[in-house]
C-alpha cells in the first residue's frame, strides 16, 4: 500500500487546471491524473476538455471562459460538490500576442491581462477557504519571457512578469495559511498557442524554426517536460518551496 502511494503521489488530491483543452495544460491534466489527483480541466472548448478526458478516467471537465465575472465561483464549486475539498490549483490558461510597439492596441493590452492576469487572481482568491483547509498550492504558468526581453511580444511579456510577482508576494501572504505559491516559467513549448494567436501557417513555422536556432538544445519543448514538473510543485512532500520560478526553457534563459 505505502509503495503503491509513493508511486502515486497525488493519491486523491483534487487539482484544477485551467486551459486544459491542448498543450501544457491537457499534458498536465493527464499527469496529475497518473499522480492519482482528480482532475478538474477547466477551458473554453468543450470538444478539446472531452479530448483530454478521454486520455486518463481521473480527469472530469467544466466547459467555460475563465473571464467571465462568475467563472471563479463555478469553477471553484464544480470541484467542492464533486469531492468536497480543493489541494491545488494551476493556473495555466493565458493567450500569447505577437505585435508590435506601433501597433500594439488598448483592447489587446486589455484582453492580455484579463486572461493572464485577472483571471488566475480571482479563480485563486475564490479558492482560498478551501486551499487553507487543505494547506493546498497555487501553481501559476509564466514564461520564460515574463523575465527577459521579447520583442514583439512586450505586453505578454508583461502579463507574466505580472503573474511571477504575484507568485512572490502571495507566497508571503499566504505563507501564515500554510499555502505554498511558486510558477513554472516554460520557454517555446510545442501547443496551439501560435496558431491562436492570428499568425499564418508560414509565420508560426518561421517563429518556431527561429525559437529553436536560439535554444541551447537546439528544439523547443514538449508539453510533457513542463507537466511533470508542475506535479512535482504540487507534491505535498514539496513542503519547504514557496515563492519560486522555475524556468524550463532548454536553456534560452542563459543567453
Amino acid at each position: 500500500m505505502m509503495e503503491h502511494q509513493h508511486a502515486r503521489p497525488l493519491h486523491d488530491r483534487v487539482v484544477i487546471i485551467t486551459g486544459a483543452g491542448t498543450g501544457i495544460g491537457r499534458a498536465t491534466a493527464v499527469a496529475m491524473a497518473e499522480a492519482g489527483a482528480h482532475v478538474l480541466g477547466v477551458g473554453r472548448r468543450q470538444v478539446a476538455l472531452e479530448e483530454t478526458a478521454a486520455m486518463h478516467p481521473g480527469i472530469e471537465t467544466l466547459a467555460t471562459d475563465v473571464r467571465l465575472e462568475h467563472a471563479p465561483e463555478l469553477i471553484i464549486g464544480t470541484a467542492i460538490d464533486r469531492w468536497k475539498q480543493l489541494d491545488v490549483v494551476v493556473n495555466n490558461a493565458g493567450a500569447t500576442a505577437r505585435v508590435s510597439f506601433d501597433e500594439v492596441t488598448r483592447s489587446r493590452i486589455t484582453d492580455l491581462f484579463d486572461l493572464n492576469v485577472i483571471a488566475p487572481t480571482m479563480i485563486s482568491q475564490a479558492a482560498l477557504p478551501h486551499l487553507r483547509r487543505s494547506k493546498g498550492s497555487i501553481i501559476n504558468i509564466s514564461s520564460t519571457y515574463g523575465h527577459r526581453p521579447h520583442p514583439g511580444g512586450a505586453h505578454y511579456g508583461a502579463t507574466k512578469a505580472a503573474l511571477e510577482q504575484l507568485t512572490r508576494t502571495w507566497a508571503v501572504e499566504l505563507s501564515r495559511d500554510g499555502i505554498r505559491v511558486n510558477a513554472i516559467a516554460p520557454g517555446p513549448t510545442e501547443s496551439e498557442a501560435l496558431y491562436v494567436s492570428g499568425l499564418t501557417e508560414e509565420e508560426v513555422m518561421k517563429v518556431k524554426n527561429e525559437q529553436a536556432s536560439r535554444i541551447p538544445l537546439g528544439r523547443r519543448g514538449e508539453p510533457e517536460e513542463v507537466a511533470s514538473w508542475v506535479v512535482h510543485f504540487a507534491d505535498p512532500t514539496a513542503t519547504w518551496l514557496t515563492g519560486q520560478v522555475l524556468t524550463i526553457d532548454g536553456g534560452l534563459e542563459l543567453i
